[in-house]
């Protein structure tokens, strides 16, 4: 299955090595600067990127940190994995505002080992080493927000 572009249950065609990666910038976002997940994503095949709210521009150092972080993330083989929940059951634990007025009572959440989890439909790897390296193809700041553009 690798490098195969797959359908997901909507029909929107996902990358599923391109959109694990994605949850593994997203977790660390979040950890390391506070700004939560990106309020804006564009993933494909071949490059994708993520906008953050953040109060700087991140340096150039920065951005190198997170590179190697995220491949120290990948490297740990962690496995992928979901569970359904019901909605009620989740009472801080996510933000529900950006489920759609009809989803159902059940939510799918997908984990990335230990590292993050999060509510999600798309596609995923059954583990992260087959992602392969993720570099960090450009990043720019302007006005509060901060985007990251990667690649596999």
């Amino acid at each position: 299955m690798e490098n195969e572009i797959q359908l997901n249950e909507h029909n929107k065609a996902e990358e599923p090595r391109m959109h694990t990666s994605e949850h593994i910038v997203n977790g660390l976002m979040s950890k390391k600067y506070g700004c939560g997940r990106a309020f804006s994503a564009h993933i494909e095949k071949k490059k994708s990127k993520l906008d953050f709210h953040l109060n700087h521009e991140l340096t150039p150092e920065e951005i190198a940190a997170i590179e190697a972080e995220v491949n120290d993330v990948i490297k740990r083989d962690l496995e992928v994995w979901t569970e359904y929940v019901k909605k009620e059951d989740m009472a801080g634990r996510f933000d529900l505002t950006r489920l759609p007025d009809d989803a159902s009572e059940t939510v799918r959440i997908v984990h990335v080992g230990d590292y993050d989890e999060c509510l999600c439909i798309g596609t995923h790897v059954a583990r992260t080493s087959e992602i392969g390296v993720f570099r960090i193809s450009s990043s720019s700041w302007k006005e509060g927000v901060q985007r990251i553009v990667f690649k596999l």
